[in-house]
Formats: structure tokens, C-alpha cells, sequence
């Protein structure tokens, strides 16, 4: 049933004919093409789609179409053209990362604003006045900081004359809600794919008959998505995918598709996979495992459905037996125990989607991605294509978080409809199909034993990880143990228990912040038997030069030096503080390469990476705009396009680390190619212009007189006779010779000399009585070099945080281990942090230490978030005297463990 609503948006008047079943946001997106509304939770729980009706913010996804009929509709787009000055200090206060939830946030910060201003005129609103007005909607990047700080400068009217300065490129258009992703993107003649998914967790498919689907009216194709084997072995596996009209028709053609299966024994989670007599996930020689590692899998030996060991060991014989004596003789140095951890969805609210294309044989595909110039790689050898015939696109990417990093086959399923069907495809995963099916950070059981000393470092250290990566492989996690702590007898231990589970995916840092609840807190456990401060006990075991600074930094905060002793609390509140230290490797991506140039007069930088909100952008123009003394808005970027020179992917924390450097290279070759070009005898330059025999010119006058011309430089190695601050090696020693071996074997990674490092410092306050756990300000010291893009890096920081608190308190994937169903359906059910559980939150930059890297910095991304749930489990302990020894820290599990 359909009928016809007659609206105003944006000041201008429209007649629809609206189906019964249309949501307002549906209608604005797809009918009106006003994209800066954003589709993200279908639930009324984010406020991504959040529009002013008759000047009321509400949310468009639960508000039916026909609701519209005579009301006044203001989208993020009825905005300007003047900016507002709620965008203005969104803008200045960089007040946002990928962008995607930032118009929603926007529009419901103008209706406060506007309505604060004409009752309290340039009064500032609390930060409690912010939150509450704006608790309905959520960032899963965390800007949340930043977008307290926008609210209550633009209602105190700082921001109400000119434009400010922009730290991030792109703020602008994420701002007014122009920025196009992936899900954005609409073509002549487009159709909507949606996927036919497996109800079994373990099933031969017998028949796959698509005939009733192709038959259904406004329906263009339909395609088989199984392999050879023609078994699926998760519920929700891909299984065919239909291209119609509208995505309401594609969706009535894949219930008509006629699919028989032979159901088979399933081993759901950990637990049931390894038992005896478990079905096996995979048989025969062959494993067909995808990986959940964003590298090449190490060797390891299978056993049923037990993938391992992959072993770290350094006189591993000596650490058992060291471990053994100790137990036998009731060591009180001994700490030993099991720590559990649960699934963290990555939940990046733009959904993974592609838009295929097919054009005389050459494809194009936009896909949001973390790995544009990798990608056009792997579908060039999927699709046995050559690569100068395949185009990735992706200008903006709404998140991602390690989700995004390969070949899905929601882009499998999109080019190969659009091939069939002969037009462009569109297929965009469904929230429920994002938390269930499109990756997780794997949970993990992890027996620790760790045999700490009265002075010295460690005497023995033994970590026994298994991973619950579904039908994935590639854990990690045992083997990141050995980079903080030194022992001179350690064996560290890594297992995949495959299961019939959707497969998982790296996360920010894989594995690290696993590895940091166990250790930290078994540090932190040595540190109470010894009677040891544990910051002072961390500077005797950990010899890196950057953590020790950063320790002896945070033994001098008075959140540190007020803190409660262990246990001694009363009462149904009480405060705790919680320190915790993680480090990463430095790496980078050899195989990449930045083109800087002059184009009609303007300075371009290009190079085929992406951003999905770290800032690339913003890194890439205030380097190359630095080096020629110009401000950011006057370089051209040009990225998030495949056809351009090979870039970085995003992910590991190496995206900084290699286009730095290499864009600094080409800055140098162009401005010597500058000075040949205007024939300037006697030529100096540096960073303000050029001096010459006849005078002086700034580079902004020598590139607006010099011809188009361009310098392209490859990521070059680093300086390998500068002193390393940042102390060993990484990578040295056996397991450093192994993962040597692995990154050069995926996308020719490197790793650098050097670690970085951080030390969390969280305070808590735990209501006893309802087991609610709530982080009141963290204090986090970062050693990553120097910092490109300060601002930027800021924010990065303050999303780590926010996202390890809510791995340490909140987020929980739950599943039916009966027939392997996810049961977590949406954001309702998924909690992430919102705008009000965000603490004070101090970031303090350590910048040196990297020098032999040039730019002198590297990535912080991961490092930002490892220790912070570590810290937070810590600072539990401290109020209370229960030990967490299970993620998420539940009210149920705290309540259970005081009683």
C-alpha cells in the first residue's frame, strides 16, 4: 500500500508517494538523496538519522514515512550555506573522526543550542547540560570529548563571527553532511543486493535453486555465492545474493529462493569444539581457515579443532620447571590464575558496503574499506582481472577498526550481481548482519603463570592463550606477552580452537589488549604480594627508556598519589585507582609511494590510502603544507582511490609511519625540481621559500609562477645510525626473527627498530550495592615520537580510551550456543560507551625517542586503547579487594564476586 505526502524540506516543498512500510529516513536518503542523514542502528538508539520535524529533533528511522505528510522537515543539509556555529566549533574543536554519526550529532546540537541561546543567552552549559541533551545519541569513534567541548563553546557564543581554523581537512564537509560514503553512493540505474544467509551453523547444501527469485517482478539477478564444497559452517554464511529494483523487492526474492541442506553435527564456541568427539570444522590435508590476523598465519600443527601451538618460547623447559617448584614449595611470588575475555564487535556505524560497476570489462568498485590499493589487488586476483582494470574507491569510510581490511564477500557478492545483471550493484550489510557476521575481536581463555622476584625482573613467565575465532585462524595473543616484561625462562603459547561461529577479524591492537587484561593484572597481583607500589614494580621489571619516563610521569599525578590501599574501603561507594602499560610494534609498509606536485598553480599530495576518520587527510596536507610554509587548506589531498600510487592500508598502526616519511621525501624532490624549473642560479631553500643569487621568493609565489610538475618518492628506510631512544630492537631474538619472517610476507611490511609504549592510569568508582563499575577520569602518557597532526592525534587518543573502557565494561557479543545464532540483534543490545560514560580524560605526548624515523614519529592508534580495560580491572581491585578476571566486568560477575 502506498499513498502520496506532501512535505517541506529544507524549504522546499515535495509530493511523494510513500509505501506504508517507509521509514523518514528511507524517503530522505533514497528519494530526496539528502545522504548527510545517516542510516546506522534502525532503532531509534544512535542518532545518526536524527532530523528537526517542526523544529523537534527525532530520530527518522523510527518515524514512518506517512508521519511526514504536512510537517517541515530540516536535514543536516537545510544547514548554511553559512555555517552554523554549533558546525563552527565542531570544526575548531575537531569535534569528530570518521564523521558518519556527525550530522545527527549536529542537528541536535543546533535545537540545544538554539534554544539555550534564546533562554540563557551566552550563559556556557555545564558538561552535565551537554550530556543530557545529547545522551541519545552515540560515536563509536569516541569524539565524544571533543563534541562536549563544540556544544558548550558555541552556546557561550564563541564561535558565532568567522569560520575557525580546521584541524582535520575534511571537517567541513563531514560537518554539513556532504561528505559521500560508500553507503551514500547512488548511480543511474543502481540496484540494491541483499544476501541469502545460511540458518545453520554446519550444513551440505544439497539444491540452490534461484529460479523463483529471478522471476520476481523488478528483480535483475541472482547469483550462487558457495564454493566448491558446497558446505557452509556458521549461521549466516553467505550463501546467494539478489539485485533488483529496491532493496524491498530484493528481499522478497531471497525468500523465494528454494535451498535444501543436509544438516550436519556442530561444535558451537571454545568449550563444545574442544571436547572429544567434537564435528570437526575442517578435514582433510587442506585447511580452508580464513585468517583472523592481519598478517600471514605463522606454521602451526592441527589437532581436531585445535589449531597449535605457535610457540615463543626462551628456555621454555626452564620456565615450566621453574613454575613447578614454585608451586610445590607455595611461593607467595607465584601469581597464576585464568582470565577470560568475551567477543567485542568492532560496530563501525558506516556498514561494510560496495557499489560494483562493470564497464567494457573493467570494474569499479566503491567499497568502504581500510585497504583501497589492497583491495583493488585482491579482487583483480579473485576476478582474474589485470589490476589497471580494477578501481577502488573511498573517498570518506565511516569506520572500520580492523573490519575492513580484506576482500568480504559483501563485495564479492555486489561485483558479481552487477555482472550479472549488467548495471551498478549496491550491497550494504544490515546492523544485525554487522554484529553477527562482519567481524569481532576473537574471545580468549588465557592461564598465565608468572613467577616475579624480590628484586630484579621477572624469574619466569608462561602464557597458554586460546582463541575462539569461529572458523578463522591467526590468534595472537600469548605471543605479545613478550614485549613489556623480559624473564630470562618464557614460554608463551598460542591456540585456535576452531568452532562453527562466524569468523573473527583484528581489532585495534589484535590481540594486545587481551594480553593486557592477563598480565597487567597478574603484575598488578605481584606488585600487592611484594607490598610494592605496582608503578614502582613496573620500573624494575619493564627496561624500555619511553615506559620508564612515562611511569615515573604517572607515579607524580595526584589521581596516583591519592589513592586508597587495597581493600581497606567500606561502604556502597567506594574509589579505586588502576594502572596498567601496553606497548606495540613499530612497523611500517614498505611497498608505498606519495606523489607531491604542482597543478595549475596549487600544491597537491596524493598517494592511494584512506582515511576512515585517523585523519590521513589532515596528516598528509599539514606535512606536505608545512614543508613549504603554507597552512593545511591550501594542499590539495587526493586519496581513497586505488588508480592512484599505491598507499598504506590502515590497520596495525602503520598508516603515519609510512606516508610521513615517504611524503617527506617527495617534498624535497619537488622543491628541488621547483628551483630547476624557475632557473634559479645559487638556489637555498628551506621551509619559508627560496633565496637566490637575485633576491628571494616564498614558496607560495614559486609555486603560483612554476609549471605543472610533480615528485613521486618511495617510503624509504629509516636511519639506521641514529640512536634508539626508544630502546631494543622490537623484533629481536627468536620470535622476532619469525615475525621478521610473517610482515615481509604481507604486504611487505617492516618492522622498525623501537616499540612504543603507554601507561594508563584509571580511577573508578564502584556502587557496590548494583555492581555498576563507572570510569571517572583516566590519565594516559603516549610514547609514539613525534606527532604529526597533534589535534588529531589528540582525538585519536580520546577513542581509545573510550573504546578500552568499552571493552572493559560493556560490550559483550552474546550467542546461543544451541545452534550458533547471535542473538545480539542491534545497538540496543550491543552497548558501547555513550556520550555520558566518558570520563576526564588527559593525554599526555611523550615526542621523542624515534628519531632514526624520518618525521620522527610513528602510529598510536592501537597503543591508545591496549591498557585501558587492564587498568580499569586494576582499579577495581584497588576498591574493593575482588580480583576481575573475566571481560566484560559485569555488575552480575562484580555483585557475585564481593559476595
Amino acid at each position: 500500500m502506498s499513498e502520496q505526502i506532501g512535505i517541506s524540506v529544507n524549504g522546499q516543498a515535495h509530493e511523494i508517494d510513500v509505501r506504508d512500510d517507509e521509514s523518514a529516513v528511507e524517503v530522505l536518503r533514497e528519494r530526496l538523496g539528502l545522504t548527510g542523514t545517516k542510516l546506522v542502528c534502525g532503532e531509534g538508539v544512535c542518532g545518526a538519522c536524527t532530523v528537526l520535524v517542526d523544529g523537534v529533533p527525532l530520530a527518522s528511522c523510527l518515524l514512518p514515512a506517512t508521519a511526514l505528510d504536512g510537517r517541515t522537515v530540516t536535514t543536516i543539509e537545510g544547514f548554511g550555506p553559512e555555517l552554523h556555529p554549533v558546525q563552527r566549533a565542531f570544526v575548531a574543536n575537531d569535534a569528530l573522526q570518521c564523521g558518519y554519526c556527525t550530522p545527527g550529532f549536529v542537528v541536535e546540537a543546533i535545537a540545544f543550542h538554539d534554544r539555550w541561546r534564546s533562554e540563557r543567552g551566552t550563559e556556557e552549559p555545564t558538561r552535565e547540560d551537554v550530556i543530557a541533551a545529547l545522551a541519545g545519541h552515540l560515536c563509536r569513534c569516541g569524539a565524544y570529548v571533543g563534541i562536549i567541548a563544540a556544544v558548550r563553546d558555541a552556546c557561550a557564543g564563541r564561535f558565532d563571527a568567522a569560520d575557525p581554523p580546521a584541524p582535520r581537512v575534511e571537517a567541513r564537509v563531514k560537518v554539513t553532511g556532504r561528505a559521500i560514503y560508500t553507503a551514500d553512493v547512488r548511480q543511474d540505474g543502481q540496484l540494491e543486493g541483499v544476501i541469502l544467509r545460511s540458518p545453520h551453523a554446519h550444513a551440505r547444501v544439497l539444491l540452490l535453486d534461484l529460479d523463483a527469485a529471478r522471476a520476481v517482478d523488478g528483480v535483475r539477478a541472482a547469483v550462487d555465492l558457495l564454493d566448491d564444497e558446497r558446505v557452509v559452517r556458521y549461521v549466516g554464511q553467505e550463501v546467494a545474493a539478489v539485485a533488483a529494483v529496491d532493496r524491498s523487492t530484493a528481499e522478497q526474492a531471497v525468500e523465494r529462493i528454494a535451498v535444501e541442506y543436509d544438516s550436519l553435527p556442530a561444535a558451537i564456541g571454545m568449550e563444545a569444539a574442544r571436547d572429544s568427539g567434537a564435528p570437526q570444522v575442517y578435514t582433510g590435508l587442506r585447511r580452508r581457515a580464513p585468517s583472523s590476523a592481519e598478517g600471514p598465519l605463522f606454521p602451526a600443527r592441527w589437532r581436531g579443532n585445535v589449531r597449535g601451538p605457535s610457540s615463543f618460547s626462551k628456555r621454555g623447559r626452564a620456565a615450566r620447571r621453574l613454575l613447578t617448584q614454585a608451586r610445590a614449595d607455595g611461593d607467595p611470588l607465584l601469581v597464576e590464575g585464568r582470565w577470560r575475555t568475551a567477543a567485542q564487535v568492532h560496530t563501525a556505524f558506516e556498514p561494510h558496503a560496495c557499489v560494483a560497476r562493470w564497464d567494457d570489462g573493467s570494474l569499479q568498485a566503491h567499497v568502504s574499506t581500510q585497504a583501497a590499493a589492497h583491495l583493488a589487488h585482491q579482487i583483480a586476483e579473485r576476478f582474474e582481472l589485470p589490476e589497471e582494470r580494477v578501481r577502488v574507491i573511498a573517498e570518506h569510510v565511516g569506520g572500520g577498526f580492523g573490519a575492513k581490511l580484506a576482500l568480504t564477500q559483501e563485495i564479492v557478492a555486489a561485483i558479481e550481481l552487477a555482472r550479472a545483471a549488467r548495471a551498478p550493484v549496491r550491497v550494504v550489510l544490515g546492523r544485525h548482519e554487522e554484529l553477527a557476521v562482519a567481524g569481532y575481536r576473537p574471545p580468549a581463555e588465557l592461564d598465565l603463570a608468572l613467577l616475579a622476584s624480590r628484586s630484579g625482573g621477572l624469574r619466569a613467565l608462561s602464557v597458554r592463550a586460546h582463541a575462539d575465532s569461529g572458523v578463522a585462524v591467526g590468534s595472537s595473543i600469548a605471543a605479545l606477552c613478550r614485549f613489556i616484561y623480559p624473564a630470562p625462562a618464557i614460554e608463551l603459547l598460542d591456540h585456535d580452537v576452531v568452532n562453527h561461529m562466524p569468523p573473527g577479524k583484528p581489532f585495534r591492537g589484535p590481540g594486545a589488549p587481551v594480553a593486557a587484561w592477563a598480565l597487567e593484572q597478574a603484575v598488578d597481583e605481584a606488585a600487592h604480594r611484594l607490598g610494592e607500589d605496582p608503578l614502582a614494580l613496573r620500573r624494575r621489571l619493564d627496561p624500555d627508556p619511553l615506559r620508564q619516563r612515562l611511569y615515573e610521569r604517572a607515579q607524580g599525578l595526584d589521581v596516583w598519589r591519592g589513592r586508597s590501599q587495597t581493600g581497606l574501603q567500606s561502604g556502597r561507594f567506594r574509589r579505586g585507582v588502576g594502572v596498567a602499560a601496553g606497548n606495540w610494534v613499530y612497523v611500517y609498509q614498505l611497498d608505498c609511494t606519495v606523489e607531491v606536485g604542482i597543478e595549475g598553480g596549487r600544491l597537491f599530495v596524493a598517494t592511494a590510502t584512506q582515511d576512515m576518520g585517523t585523519g590521513s587527510r589532515s596528516v598528509l596536507a599539514d606535512v606536505v603544507g608545512r614543508a613549504f610554509g603554507l597552512e593545511s587548506a591550501d594542499v590539495e589531498v587526493r586519496i581513497g582511490d586505488s588508480r592512484q600510487l599505491r598507499g598504506p592500508t590502515s590497520g596495525g598502526s602503520r598508516t603515519t609511519a609510512t606516508i610521513v616519511p615517504a611524503a617527506l621525501e617527495a617534498v624535497a624532490r619537488l622543491r628541488a625540481q621547483i628551483v630547476q624549473a624557475l632557473g634559479l642560479r645559487d638556489a637555498r631553500e628551506d621551509d619559508t621559500g627560496i633565496r637566490h643569487a637575485a633576491g628571494s621568493i616564498s614558496w607560495k609565489e614559486a609555486i603560483a609562477s612554476a609549471p605543472d610538475v610533480t615528485a613521486v618518492a618511495d617510503r624509504p628506510g629509516d636511519d639506521h645510525t641514529a640512536s634508539n631512544a626508544a630502546g631494543p630492537l622490537a623484533g629481536a631474538g627468536p620470535a622476532g626473527a619469525v615475525m621478521r619472517w610473517a610482515m615481509r610476507r604481507s604486504m611487505t611490511l617492516e618492522v622498525g627498530r623501537g616499540s612504543t609504549g603507554a601507561v594508563h592510569v584509571s580511577e573508578i568508582e564502584v556502587d557496590t550495592m548494583l555492581g555498576k563499575v563507572r570510569v571517572l577520569r583516566v590519565a594516559a602518557g603516549v610514547a609514539a615520537g613525534r606527532i604529526a597532526a597533534p589535534a588529531l592525534a589528540r582525538s585519536q587518543c580520546y577513542g581509545g580510551v573510550i573504546q578500552g573502557i568499552g571493552y572493559g565494561l560493556y560490550e559483550q557479543r552474546q550467542a546461543d550456543t544451541r545452534d550458533g545464532l547471535v542473538l545480539t540483534a542491534g545497538l540496543e543490545d550491543y552497548r558501547i560507551p555513550g556520550i555520558g560514560d566518558v570520563p576526564e580524560i588527559d593525554i599526555h605526548f611523550m615526542e621523542d625517542g624515534f628519531e632514526h624515523v624520518p618525521g620522527g614519529g610513528v602510529g598510536l592508534g592501537e597503543l591508545s586503547t591496549i591498557a585501558v580495560a587492564a587498568s580499569v580491572g586494576n582499579a577495581v581491585y584497588n576498591a574493593t579487594g575482588w580480583r576481575p578476571r573475566e571481560l566484560p566486568i559485569r555488575p552480575d560477575r562484580l555483585v557475585a564476586g564481593l559476595s
